[in-house]
This record gives C-alpha cells, structure tokens and sequence, in this order.
C-alpha cells in the first residue's frame, strides 16, 4: 500500500477525532448553560413563594394580634364592670347598714319607753286587782249575811239546780235525737230494701239483639261461609238473622230483633255444625224442622203457663203468643215474666176487692201480647191486642182492660185500672227493667256535672256505670284536707239532687307531679 495513502487515512481518522470531541464539548456547554438557566428559575420562582408566605405570615400574625388585643380589652372592661358593679352593691350595703343600725337605735330607745310604760301599767293593775280582790270578798260577806247562807251552800244548790235544768234538756235532746234516728232508720231500711230487692231480683232470660254461638275451632267458619259464601247466604235467607263472621276468636254473631228468629237460627247453626253437612238444600232443611221444633215448644210453653196460673178455655192461637213472649222483652224485661207477674198481681187484688179472680188473672196475662202479633201494624200494642183478644171471642172485660192500661181508651170496667195498677207495679218494680240509654247517658252526665261545678276541680269520670265517680282536682287549689270535705260535699249532693240505683262511690283524687327531663 501507498505510504501516502495510509498517512492520509491516518490524518483523516485523527481529524474525525477532534471534530467529534469538539461536537461533543459544543453539546455538554449548551446542556450546561440550560442547566443552569433552569436553575436561576427555580431561585427566582423559590424566593417568589417565600416573599408570598412571609407576606401572608405577617398579615395572619397582624390579625391574630388584632382579634386577641380586642379580647384582651373586652376581658379587660368586663372586669372593670363587675368590679364597678361590686363596688356599688358594697356602697348600698354599706348606706343599707348605716341605716338598719340607725333604725336599731330608735328601736332601741322606743323599746326602752314601751317598756318603761308597761312596767307603770302593770303596777297599776296589780294594784286594781288587790282592791278588787277585797272589794269581792266584802260583797261575798254581804250575801251571805243576806243569804243566810255560805259561799259553799250557795254553790252547792246552784250545781243541784243547773244538773236538774241540765237533765231536763238532755231528756229533751235525747228525745229529739231518738225521733230523728227512728226517722232516718225508716229511710235507711227503705233504701236497704230496695237495695236487696234490686240485686237479688231474678232476671229471666234478658234477651238482647245478638246472639254469639261458640264454635269449637276457627276452622268451623270456613264451611258455615262456603264456596263464595253461599252456605251463609243460605243460613241468612232461610232465618231471617245476620250471620256476622268476624275476627272474633272462636265464635260468630247472630244479629235480629226478633228473638224467635234468634232461637231458631242459633239451634240450627248448632245441628249443622254437629252433623257437619253444611249445605244450601241441607240448611234449609234444617231450619225448616228447627221452627216447627220451635213452634211445639212455643205452644208447649203457652199451655204450661195458663195451667199454672188456672185459666182455661183460651183460644190456641193466643195460648201460642202467650208462649211467643218467652222469646220477647220490653226494657230488659222478659215480656213472659212480667205477664205472669201481673196476672198473679191482678188475682190477689181482685179477690181483695170481692171481684173475680179468674177473669182478673186472664186480662193480666193478655194485657201485652200486642206485642207478640205475627204481622206488623201500625196500632199501637194496647189497642193491637184487643183486637186480637175481641177476633178470639174473650170476654168484653177483659178487652177492655187490655186496650185501656195504657189510657188509650176510656176504662169501662172495675178490672180495667186492676190492670193498669199491676202492669206499673210489675215494671217499675226495683230491678225489672233496665235503663234505656238516653236516661243512662244523662243520669252519667249529670253525675260528671255535678262533680266540676265545684271550685278546684280539673276533671270527673263517672266510671263502673255511674256506680263510682273519680274526681281529679288541682293540687295547688284542692289541701289533703279539703280533698275529704270535698268527697263528703259532692256525695251529700248525689244522695239529695238525683236518683240512682244503688249506691255510688265518690273518690277525690289529688296528686302533685314534678317532671324534668336529664339531658
């Protein structure tokens, strides 16, 4: 190879060299410079924020300064206020002193006069009385000298002339108190005799508008209702009764007026459920050999009352009401009940009077079965039944005394006010009938009236019926004392304004409550 050559390659390669090493020193100079430009940045940004935070420092600094220099005054003026506050009360109390101790002194100086004053008072007293005494003692001498008697004689026959004027009036009041006690033991056995009458009087058979009939589980209901409550609707067409099926446990309500039709349905609810083939074609049935069950029994009961009480040759179809009103009551009396009663009424007081029994006894018995007619009408009972009693062949007198016990009609007979007199003595015999409910509601109502018009009582519940009255009173008005007047005053007044039956107990109540509530 030429030496030229290989001198030239070597030049070249050498000249390669530096230029490289030069690029490569231009490159790190300007990598430099950028380097440090960035870092001129980075101080100028840094001592921007820390100008900023130092600013933002002085500026809170400044208002935390304002806010506690503010607090400080305020603490500063309040203490000054307390302390000027205190000194005020100190000077009050200090004039409020200074003028007690002033008043003391004339106080002082008053008292040393009153009792300066009192002292020449009480001397002169002592001294009235000592001539008194002896002035007592001269005019006792002088009534004996007069007397011929000693101031114990004298005594002794006034005590002997005062014990017999005093035994004159004690015979006198004790006469007195003897006479008002009869007086008020008459009133009082009265009132226990109505009292015993009215709660040992047998109620027969108190027939109201429902009837519940007990099943013997839940699941009975589901078969009295049937498929889509065709069962029931049956039971109800076929009686004439509201069957009511509720959530009552264990029973269902059997709601009409008429108690037959109570009876009859309650029977056959009873054979339907123990046979347990519950179906329309079989409650019919059923119902239908129940009434005519019931209708024997009526007749039954109708024949065994004209025996017992001795009546003879009535007409069947009245014996059969007279056995219907078994199943009937007016006021809460049973209407049968109250028929045998007047009849046995009537008897006694026509054989008194000398006129005859038998027919007395046959209009008591029928003087109420208007309110037993097969059909409804617009009569009223009285006039109702002796048209039934005239269509059935009794007697005039009898017709007459059963269309006039209530004066609807002009009373042509002697038997005619025997009825009418046994009717009232029957039904308004303690314990017969019930209250009807306006009077109830009202004699409640009047009782709780009563009670508030008296001054500190807040409320009064007139509860167990009207049998007991609760008075609630205010406790800052009504003492523990005044609460025992107070039950004494109104129980006074229930016993002399109103009528009631029984007894009612009257109880005060007073209490004091103190509520607060922890948080």
């Amino acid at each position: 190879m030429d030496p030229l050559i290989i001198i030239y390659v070597v030049v070249a390669l050498i000249a390669g060299l530096i230029a490289g090493k030069l690029v490569f020193a231009k490159n790190t100079q300007q990598k430099i410079d950028e380097a440090e430009g960035n870092a001129k940045n980075i101080l100028k940004e840094a001592e921007l924020k820390a100008e900023t935070i130092r600013k933002e420092k002085e500026l809170e600094a400044k208002e935390r300064f304002v806010s506690l220099k503010a607090a400080h005054e305020k603490e500063v003026n309040e203490r000054n206020r307390k302390i000027s506050d205190s000194e005020n009360r100190i000077k009050q109390k200090e004039q409020s002193l200074s003028q007690k101790e002033a008043n003391a002194d004339k106080q002082v100086k008053e008292n040393d006069a009153i009792k300066e004053n009192l002292n020449r008072q009480i001397e002169l007293v002592t001294k009235k009385r000592t001539e008194l005494e002896k002035h007592q003692e001269e005019h006792i001498r002088r009534l004996e000298k007069i007397a011929g008697l000693s101031a114990e004689e004298a005594k002794t026959q006034l005590i002997e002339s005062l014990k017999n004027e005093a035994q004159t009036q004690a015979i006198g009041i004790q006469q007195e108190i003897i006479d008002e006690a009869k007086q008020k033991a008459n009133k009082e056995a009265r009132k226990i005799i109505i009292q015993t009458i009215q709660r040992t009087a047998a109620e027969q058979a108190i027939e109201n508008s429902i009837t519940v009939f007990n099943l013997e589980s839940d699941e009975v209901k589901g078969q009295i209702i049937g498929r889509e409550g065709r069962n029931i609707r049956a039971l109800e067409a076929a009686t004439g009764v509201d069957l009511i099926v509720d959530d009552t446990p264990e029973a269902i309500l059997l709601s009409c007026f008429d108690p037959l039709r109570r009876e009859i349905a309650r029977l056959s609810l009873q054979r339907l459920v123990t046979d347990g083939r519950i179906h329309p074609a079989r409650i019919e049935e059923v119902v239908e050999k129940t009434r005519k069950q019931i209708e024997e029994q009526v007749m039954e009961i109708g024949e065994r009352t004209v025996i017992d009480l001795g009546i003879h040759g009535l007409h069947k179809e009245l014996v059969r009401m007279v056995g219907r009103m078994r199943y009937r009551s007016s006021y809460g009396q049973n209407l049968l009940m109250h028929s045998r009663e007047t009849a046995n009424l009537c008897g006694i007081m026509a054989a008194e009077l000398g006129l005859n029994p038998k027919l007395a006894k046959r209009a008591g018995l029928l003087h109420d079965i208007g309110k037993v007619p097969d059909e409804e009408s617009e009569l009223s009972h009285a006039l109702l039944g002796a048209k039934l009693a005239e269509k059935y062949g009794e007697n005039p007198a009898v017709v007459n005394a059963i269309a006039a016990h209530h004066d609807e009609t002009e009373m042509q007979y002697v038997i005619s006010p025997i009825v009418q007199a046994c009717d009232a003595i029957s039904g308004a015999r303690p314990g017969a009938r019930r209250e009807i409910m306006q009077q109830y509601l009202q004699r409640i109502k009047d009782l709780e009236n009563l009670a508030t018009s008296y001054p500190g009582v807040e409320k009064a519940y007139a509860i167990q019926a009207g049998r007991e009255l609760r008075v609630i009173v205010e406790s800052d008005k009504v003492s523990d004392q005044d609460s025992d007047k107070l039950s004494f005053e109104i129980a006074q007044k229930i016993q002399t304004e109103m009528t009631f039956p029984g007894q009612i107990k009257v109880t005060v109540i007073r209490e004091k409550r103190a509520v607060n509530v922890a948080r």
